[in-house]
């Protein structure tokens, strides 16, 4: 794959810091010398899980949001290394693959917003969404379960579509999210993936769990309510009114997306101050994602984790590596558990 880079022992040595009487993360991964086929080359791996990032945030910016998505690999791949291997850990059971890399292109999030660099950016978007699709349904296929690190909340259209083609039908999606992005189908950005994965016939059921009423249209929420395959709930109805609460609604949201293969979309606006594309000082605490993923990363039809959406700053890259490797490790743990 052109945009494929790989990770290499040479990437790991240079950012794993081993300690004397400890054993890291890093040092217990699995690593493809060289890459031929996806497909033929993970096939036969000893391992479980296939980790990778996307470096973009083109599709945020062709949503008019703020970008600094691309950085969330980089940030997430340094700290997960270093996180200690144990009992609890299964290192040994990831590969760790690389990255899509798209910087030599995202300088187009560098110009001003205009109709010229819109149209452009969408464009640029359906170009990663081939990507993203061949790399999902590569490893599906291949029988491992795929963990996605960073980039827009485009790229959650790439999944479904990777997975759907992988299980030669449609599938079903929970989105841990402060918005529904199913945005109309005006050209590719991150407001509108599932949108198109429903449109195009990839998607059948979708929950979308926690999002934020101020930010929903009404005409979304008119939407949503004529199409049955999908369910959700918000914030203000389980957090500030109490209306719901969080543990029941995380059985009825598995409810309606468990008798298929399914995805996990975390969307890292849902989870309150933490810097992203759109940071919001009222969301769930991490605690519940927390809690959130491993309800879900338990079920056997849970087939692929996708965290989005996070923009760490150099004063926060800290605090955005070590939330992300937690919910990675969660997802890991939670079909032993």
């Amino acid at each position: 794959m052109e945009n494929l880079v790989l990770f290499t022992s040479k990437a790991r040595d240079t950012l794993l810091k081993p300690r004397k009487g400890e054993s890291k993360f890093g040092e217990h991964i699995q690593l493809l010398p060289h890459l031929i086929n996806i497909y033929d080359d993970i096939i036969d791996l000893d391992v479980d899980y296939v980790l990778f990032g996307i470096k973009e945030d083109i599709g945020i910016y062709a949503n008019h949001g703020n970008i600094g998505a691309h950085k969330a690999w980089d940030t997430v791949i340094k700290v997960l290394l270093n996180i200690q291997s144990n009992r609890f850990t299964k290192a040994e059971r990831v590969l760790v693959l690389g990255h899509l890399d798209y910087t030599h292109i995202n300088a187009v999030t560098n110009e001003e917003h205009s109709k010229k660099s819109i149209a452009k950016a969408r464009t640029i978007v359906e170009d990663i969404d081939k990507d993203v699709a061949y790399l999902v349904s590569s490893i599906v296929k291949a029988g491992k379960k795929p963990i996605i690190i960073g980039g827009g909340h485009n790229n959650a259209y790439g999944n479904m579509k990777g997975l759907s083609l992988a299980k030669n039908d449609k599938v079903n999606v929970v989105n841990f999210d402060a918005h529904t992005d199913f945005r109309p189908e005006e050209g590719r950005h991150s407001g509108n993936g599932f949108s198109y994965a429903y449109a195009e016939g990839f998607l059948k059921n979708y929950f979308i769990f926690g999002i934020h009423e101020d930010y929903t249209s009404e005409k979304l929420y008119k939407t949503l309510k004529k199409i049955k395959h999908i369910k959700y709930n918000t914030y203000e109805a389980i957090e500030i009114r109490n209306e719901l609460n969080f543990r029941p609604e995380l059985d009825i949201a598995l409810n309606h997306i468990s008798n298929k293969p399914f995805g996990i979309e975390i969307d890292c606006d849902a989870i309150e101050y933490i810097p992203s594309s759109a940071q919001t000082p009222s969301g769930f605490s991490i605690k519940q994602a927390r809690q959130f993923i491993h309800h879900f990363g338990k079920h056997p039809n849970a087939s692929y984790l996708h965290i989005c959406e996070a923009a760490p700053k150099k004063k926060t890259e800290t605090l955005v590596g070590k939330l992300i490797s937690y919910i990675i490790t969660d997802f890991l743990r939670a079909r032993g558990h």
